[in-house]
């Protein structure tokens, strides 16, 4: 496991309530006939990259970092898995999010991977931020093939379940799912107030302003909008990240891999992150302070800048272009 240190660069000016004029917005079909909604943006001289968003997580939160990327000459794809965002439902409850199993995610990712791989030339990166960055991680271990590099963000490697025990958080779950409440919220989200709404924004981003990007965006397209996940999804939470760290398949993945994360986040654990990194051979692992949330690509510009300045840094070592795309 290898630290970084990066370079800084100053921001650019972007609509982040507005989708860029030049992308393509539309859906991809999954084998089974599920429509995920899937966002392209950018020429690719430089080399296709995905992006992974995290639980309740839509496109258009990533749309800031997505332009970044394009600038940068990447042909950047980012889609909302299923059962959030724009690609549908899993339950009666629009807010819910649900999933029977993360297996059915890990099938999506492969299988939406393996379309993108064919769509271009040139060096392919896969970008992961929280549960995207665990089902990333769990589909590499499990034998996807792989890109050419990878970037997890605040990865969902283990639950931060304070100040209940991990096995008291395992017993609820499993014991809500078999009273019948699998398919229902685990939580209230409450955002009436301005107090409730910065002690969920705190969790998430230092930067005020970011945050109620993400409320604009769920109260001008009320389709993509996402509440709590589901009891099941807590409990296939729980185990997937806890198989991932107790099996040896995590030490099988070999692509260059560089792991962002903040020792002070309150929704996943840092030290599991750390764990899982130590055991990968020569990941990449930078842990901020204080001065980050979970929502490292989406904080005030000191954290959010320098957290782009590492990986652009990392892929232009590990992912240079080739002669005559650049």
């Amino acid at each position: 496991m290898r630290r970084m240190d990066s370079p800084r660069f100053v921001p650019v000016a972007f609509d982040r309530r507005a989708w860029p004029m030049d992308g393509r917005l539309d859906y991809w079909t999954a084998p089974d006939g599920w429509r995920l909604r899937r966002y392209r943006l950018g020429e690719g001289r430089r080399g296709r990259m995905l992006v992974l968003g995290g639980r309740g997580d839509m496109i258009e939160k990533y749309l800031e970092v997505i332009r970044h990327w394009a600038d940068r000459g990447w042909a950047v794809t980012g889609f909302d898995w299923r059962g959030q965002g724009g690609s549908g439902r899993t339950t009666g409850d629009p807010l819910c999010g649900h999933i029977d199993d993360f297996g059915q995610w890990i099938a999506d990712l492969e299988a939406f991977a393996t379309d993108w791989r064919g769509q271009g030339v040139g060096p392919s990166v896969i970008v992961g931020h929280s549960m995207g960055g665990h089902l990333l991680l769990r589909a590499l271990a499990e034998g996807m093939a792989p890109p050419d590099a990878a970037v997890t963000v605040a990865p969902m490697m283990g639950l931060h379940t304070a100040p209940l025990p991990r096995w008291l958080a395992v017993a609820i779950a499993e014991t809500m799912c078999a009273l019948g409440f699998a398919e229902k919220q685990a939580w209230t989200q409450k955002e009436e107030s301005e107090r409730q709404r910065r002690m969920r924004q705190k969790r998430l981003t230092h930067d005020p302003e970011r945050y109620a990007d993400e409320l604009w965006w769920r109260d001008h397209s009320r389709e993509v909008a996402l509440g709590p996940p589901s009891w099941k999804w807590v409990a296939q939470a729980l185990h997937s990240t806890r198989a991932l760290e107790q099996g040896r398949a995590i030490e099988r993945i070999a692509v260059p891999l560089l792991i962002l994360a903040a020792r002070t986040d309150r929704l996943v654990s840092t030290p599991a992150i750390a764990r899982i990194a130590a055991r990968i051979a020569g990941a990449r692992l930078h842990v901020y302070g204080r001065e980050a949330a979970h929502e490292i690509l989406r904080e005030l510009d000191p954290v959010r800048l320098d957290a782009l300045a590492r990986i652009d840094c990392f892929l232009d070592e590990v992912a240079p272009g080739r002669a005559g795309l650049e």
